[in-house]
């Protein structure tokens, strides 16, 4: 059955993208995969235009697009219009990439908090232009991937963040037990556009390519209804922007590995590590040139440092100081994390506890879990759990309000007819009865575990065994 609704879905989306283009040179819907691999097979010795709007290709991006689903841009089309508007308007904007003739609309901006305090800016393209940039990244990317740096592991086809952490491990393991923690100040807004579009040019010769990835660099920035030109800097938030990133950093990762050094870079998140403090401080010192003369950069002299990888934060981890040293969670993540707990507790009052266990809480841990599941530092995990067990019980207690209603409920959690009517009365807050032995023995572990409560420590345990 599924295999059935995905080629339903398949032959929808090739409908929208081209009932026009059966005649064209691209593949057939029938045709086989070997033909289709053929005809689509080293893009770079061909003009690269017809590999992104072939139809293959369009699809797929459009499917992507589809399931990252996001906000609308200026126009205000989401992605559920998306479709409709392609059966009509998809062959002149066909026409229009082809002759390189399109021209992006403006992005929208939208500000959003950043983890380490103050606001982030990003670009919302249009759904259009979306679609069209993520065309263009499944055809560049198999271009640049296989000539980006080992050390490199931000927004590439088989490599994560949990990567970057293990190799970070094994250069401390191995006696680099300084780091030269590298950030760069505001990296998406001070990008060059002839420097980036110099390095593209290396690799990709179709001038429509390159124009259309200049106009989606320079297309203005709409601010309160008024459009701002973009001389420099490239918008965050299109699918095309992790590639580009990229492109331009890997001239550090060349610059860093012609000097042999060992380090991880994860999108402008860069760390070297080194044997000595005075090796580190001369690397930083190098870098911050190379960075500012080569690449036209600024390094945030505030927040770059070169310290002890234990008492640095990489990729929201940390670790310990021992030689055999330990991943753990970072505590800057902790106290996010639990920000985020308490908005959700805030957002449940009133709720049903088994409810809002199941369909708010356990997505928010299992995700966070899941991210965090190389910490080898367990501590925290059952701190956590009692904390989060902490808070329903105090979420319950408040449902309960009148002394009455508690009373009958401690009594029905077997807990003695005395201590439930003094512990009903006591005039205690709730978060102080949360905490006390009469809710901990009426309402323990066994009772969350019965809700459905996803327990941090147990689902750690799980996925280390599995992997």
């Amino acid at each position: 059955m599924e295999k059935k609704m995905q080629a339903m879905g398949s032959e929808r989306a090739t409908t929208c993208l081209g009932e026009r283009e059966r005649n064209s040179r691209w593949p057939k819907r029938g045709a086989s995969n070997s033909t289709a691999r053929r005809e689509n097979s080293n893009p770079k010795d061909r003009r690269l235009m017809e590999a992104v709007v072939a139809r293959e290709n369009m699809v797929k991006a459009l499917y992507r697009v589809e399931r990252n689903k996001g906000a609308p841009g200026v126009d205000s089309m989401t992605v559920s219009e998306l479709r409709p508007y392609l059966k009509g308007q998809w062959p002149k904007i066909k026409e229009e990439l082809l002759e390189g003739k399109y021209k992006p609309q403006p992005v929208r901006r939208v500000e959003i908090p950043k983890r380490s305090g103050g606001m982030r800016q990003l670009g919302i393209p249009t759904v259009v232009d979306r679609l069209i940039q993520q065309a263009l990244h499944q055809v560049l990317s198999p271009l640049f991937d296989p000539g980006f740096s080992e050390s490199s592991y931000g927004f590439r086809p088989g490599r994560s963040a949990h990567g970057a952490i293990k190799a970070a491990r094994s250069y401390v393991r191995g006696g680099k037990r300084w780091v030269v923690d590298v950030d760069l100040d505001k990296f998406f807004d001070r990008v060059n556009h002839d420097l980036l579009m110099a390095r593209i040019a290396r690799e990709v010769t179709d001038k429509r390519i390159l124009l259309l990835i200049r106009r989606y660099l320079q297309t203005g920035i709409m601010v309160g209804g008024l459009t701002e030109v973009n001389r420099k800097g490239m918008p965050q938030g299109g699918p095309l922007s992790p590639l580009l990133s990229n492109i331009v950093l890997n001239e550090l990762d060349e610059e860093l590995e012609r000097r042999g050094h060992t380090f991880c870079r994860y999108a402008d998140d860069c760390n070297v590590y080194v044997g000595s403090k005075k090796a580190g401080e001369r690397i930083m010192g190098s870098l911050t040139r190379f960075l500012e003369n080569s690449l036209k950069l600024k390094v945030n002299q505030e927040k770059s440092a070169v310290d002890r990888p234990w008492k640095r934060v990489f990729l929201s981890y940390s670790m310990t100081f021992h030689k055999e040293n330990r991943i753990k969670v970072a505590s800057q993540a902790v106290k996010r994390f639990k920000h985020t707990v308490k908005g959700l507790f805030r957002q449940g009052i009133g709720r049903n506890v088994i409810w809002f266990i199941k369909e708010n809480l356990n997505a928010l841990l299992r995700g966070w879990i899941h991210y965090f599941r190389l910490a080898e530092v367990r501590l925290i995990f059952e701190e956590l759990d009692g904390w989060i067990r902490h808070k329903l019980r105090c979420m319950l207690w408040r449902q309960w309000k009148q002394s009455r209603t508690r009373f009958r409920k401690l009594r029905e959690r077997g807990i003695a007819e005395k201590r439930a009517r003094n512990s009903s009365g006591n005039g205690r807050g709730a978060w102080w009865n949360a905490g006390a032995s009469h809710m901990n023995e009426a309402l323990p572990k066994k009772f969350f575990d019965q809700c459905g409560l996803v327990c941090l420590l147990d689902e750690l345990r799980k996925l280390q065994y599995v992997s």
